[in-house]
């Protein structure tokens, strides 16, 4: 037979495209050709022993029916990437952290403004850890990624876009700090933007002025630059073509047109209005109005024609570019917004507290048409979340939980989980309080604040933020300072702009940025910035920051109004905490085997127990359980030395002695001599299991046994103890021997046949 020559296999990975740089004081590299070749594109973006793919893939056809681009960002946190296990019974991952889904949020705010208008084509930008090394930070690596691989995708994104982290340690700004450098840095302040603009602010603050969190933006976004420059020349190494511009396929001019000419006149109406619900009523009839001059079009009408297949959404999009232009012009030309307002004039407020009874604290914001309950909850130190992901972080002490239904904008919607939206705007909120917090040691309750928005018309997450603050003061919480918070917006055509103070929902909706700060008079606790247009400059985010300073303070004397620091005693029915340290040496002293002793004390005081790995017994309790179980703990971790008196519990008798309960898992012995004064031949004529006696410690053996006498004991030593005197001997009649243990038993002293004349002997047989 022919013989055929044998098949050279050849690698199916092409050509691999790698680049290193310098992000701070960290190697920073990208891989492109290697993995995940179906995606439009996908970067391997690595530093040390951090490495996570990020892909972007785009549809090709837009999606009809929708007036809005959309775009998904994933965040995929793997438990194999910090080499766990997930927790549970499914053993697999389920819902996505809190900390994958602000991940989530903190790729999508900078890149969802930097598309064309009118693309209307799904893309997805997917973040997958494979490694996380517990030192370098993945999330802001995602958004890095994500930029690089949407700038290979060929997609029509509007790039390139660089993120760094920021942190501030002795007066020094590092980039992309570590983990352990974010814990003891003052700020933790995340930027994203292109080469001349920034695009998205997320910070948390400890107290940071705002003159520093400019220098901190300009030094970002010098960072920033540098990143752009990397992206752009690994670009023209792989080789990617240039992306073609996106345009529109159909002229719509006609139907912008004709809607424009028919509704102008009554939005402008509207707008000047300065009633929200009057303005609604005619933005209605507006559109009402259109309908009806659509349907007498006739079949062979222009517009008709264009209105059919994938259009429809482009009169919404029009009759919402009519108000964008007019709200606008308002406020640019006119110096006056859609609800009389000037720029930096702040709706009216009015804050209460206490307004819920039994709940631990409540405090009720209303500002304009946002109103907001918070309800603050005092919990035991065991009530804290644990936290199962890829970051260090295990455990939450504060937690901040916001919900967001239907009613307050007058819609009906289904109550289901929390959102991304949701825990981006609890996580803000609760950032802006926790640098107020007491310390746990000071005060170590685990606390959760519920924020119901109750009516919503912009600013709900600032609303939120001083909710919680009164909340918390109105709870006990011994707070270091009120924190107030204020969103600002931004109006802004060519060179011309207008920044807004306090921002309603339209502002939010029709305007180009929404910039929420929090703080006190003496700085800012937390920062947020996100912007639908091609970023803005440091500039304008100064006077933003400084009219935000001046509105924070307004905002904070109106909550003082309320409640200017936290009261003094806590609800009747929130827990109560006593606090007690001992040797680490005794924790399993206090534990048990298997948990048994502390189990033990929990059922006989109903209270809670926690223990630190340092010593520190936390214990909670409603009523006066918390004292006898920290009498327990005390009684059995105090330290037992020869001739110290203690009260006991008989808990089982032998034919040589008695042992003796000291502490919940701590006895001693009572050795039959050791019983009375006089021979003891039947330990039984003495004690029963379950005597409270007076005993006195002889010694402890180098083994730790605890050798016990019941004799010797003053009154005054047995009535310090509680127990009664013994009586004295009664006179006896020669050869009463029965008679002796008529009198009082020597332990407890209550009345029992046996004993003896403690001024006798031992009997002799």
């Amino acid at each position: 037979m022919p013989t055929t020559e044998p098949q050279v296999s050849t690698s199916p990975i092409g050509k691999v495209e790698t680049i290193s740089f310098k992000v701070g004081e960290a190697d920073v590299s990208f891989e492109y050709g290697r993995v995940a070749r179906s995606a439009s594109a996908a970067v391997v973006v690595k530093c040390e022993d951090t490495m996570i793919m990020v892909t972007a893939t785009g549809s090709s056809k837009p999606r009809p029916g929708i007036d809005f681009f959309p775009l998904l960002c994933d965040f995929e946190e793997k438990m194999y990437s910090v080499g766990k296990i997930p927790g549970g019974f499914i053993k697999r991952e389920g819902r996505p952290s809190e900390k994958a889904v602000l991940t989530c949020r903190l790729m999508d705010r900078p890149i969802r403004p930097l598309w064309p208008e009118g693309y209307r084509n799904d893309v997805q930008v997917v973040a997958a850890p494979w490694s996380v090394d517990g030192v370098n930070q993945p999330d802001v690596l995602s958004i890095l990624g994500a930029s690089m691989a949407l700038e290979l995708s060929g997609l029509p994104f509007n790039g390139p876009l660089g993120a760094v982290r920021v942190g501030l340690i002795e007066g020094q700004f590092i980039a992309n700090p570590t983990f352990q450098e974010s814990a003891e840095s003052v700020l933790d302040l995340v930027v994203a933007g292109t080469e001349d603009s920034i695009m998205m602010v997320e910070a948390g603050a400890n107290f940071v002025s705002e003159a520093v969190l400019l220098d901190a933006l300009a030094f970002a976004h010098e960072e920033i630059r540098k990143q752009i420059v990397v992206i752009k020349q690994f670009s023209q190494q792989c080789g990617i073509p240039a992306r073609e511009a996106f345009v529109n396929k159909l002229d719509l001019t006609p139907l912008t047109t004709f809607v424009t000419n028919l509704v102008e006149s009554d939005v402008v109406e509207a707008y000047h209005n300065f009633d929200r619900d009057q303005r609604k009523e005619k933005l209605e009839g507006a559109k009402e109005k259109l309908t009806e001059a659509f349907a007498a079009l006739s079949d062979d009408h222009e517009i008709k024609v264009l209105l059919k297949g994938e259009v429809l959404d482009h009169v919404g999009a029009t009759f919402k570019s009519v108000e964008k232009r007019i709200m606008r012009t308002m406020i640019l030309d006119e110096g006056v917004r859609a609800d009389g307002r000037k720029t930096d004039e702040i709706r009216p407020i009015a804050c209460e507290v206490g307004v819920v009874p039994r709940v631990h604290g409540s405090a009720l914001f209303t500002r304009g048409n946002t109103q907001v309950l918070s309800i603050a909850t005092l919990g035991a130190p065991g009530d804290k979340q644990k936290l199962d992901g890829v970051d260090p972080e295990t455990e939450k002490r504060f937690m901040h939980h916001y919900a967001f239904p239907g009613y307050s904008v007058g819609e009906v919607k289904p109550m289901r989980g929390a959102g991304r939206r949701e825990i981006g705007h609890g996580a803000l909120a609760g950032r802006a309080n926790e640098w107020a917090l007491p310390d746990k040691e000071a005060f170590p309750y685990s606390l959760r604040v519920n924020s119901e928005i109750l009516e919503s018309n912009g600013s709900t997450s600032m609303a939120s933020t001083c909710g919680t603050s009164m909340a918390l003061m109105d709870a006990g919480v011994p707070v270091t300072t009120p924190i107030s918070g204020i969103a600002m917006g931004l109006i802004k055509e060519g060179e011309k702009y207008s920044v807004l103070s306090d921002i309603q929902g339209l502002e939010d909706f029709l305007g180009d940025m929404d910039f929420k700060v929090t703080g006190n008079s003496e700085g800012v606790t937390a920062l947020q910035m996100d912007i639908k247009i091609q970023g803005i400059s440091i500039e304008i985010m100064k006077e933003a920051l400084e009219q935000a300073r001046l509105g924070r303070l307004h905002i904070l004397g109106k909550m003082a109004e309320a409640i200017q620091e936290p009261r003094d005693h806590m609800s009747p029915y929130a827990p109560r905490i006593l606090t007690h340290r001992i040797d680490k040496e005794q924790i399993g002293t206090v534990i048990g085997p298997g948990g048994k002793t502390i189990r033990g004390i929990i059922e006989q005081t109903d209270a809670s127990i926690d223990i630190e790995d340092d010593g520190l017994i936390t214990i909670t309790s409603q009523g006066e359980g918390g004292e006898r179980a920290l009498e327990i703990i005390i009684e059995m971790t105090r330290k037992i030395e020869a001739g110290t008196m203690m009260k006991g519990k008989v808990v089982r008798i032998i034919p040589i002695g008695a042992f003796v309960e000291l502490a919940p898992g701590k006895d001693g012995m009572v050795h039959i001599s050791q019983i009375a004064n006089e021979r003891v031949n039947n330990i039984e004529d003495f004690l029963s299991v379950g005597d409270e006696v007076c005993v006195k410690v002889r010694e402890v053996d180098d083994m730790g046994r605890i050798n016990l006498t019941i004799k010797g004991a003053t009154d005054e030593e047995r009535a310090g103890l509680g127990f009664d005197p013994l009586p004295a001997a009664p006179p006896r009649a020669e050869g009463d021997r029965g008679q002796d243990r008529e009198r009082s038993r020597p332990g407890g002293g209550r009345p029992r046949h046996g004993g003896g004349d403690r001024d006798r002997g031992p009997r002799r047989d």
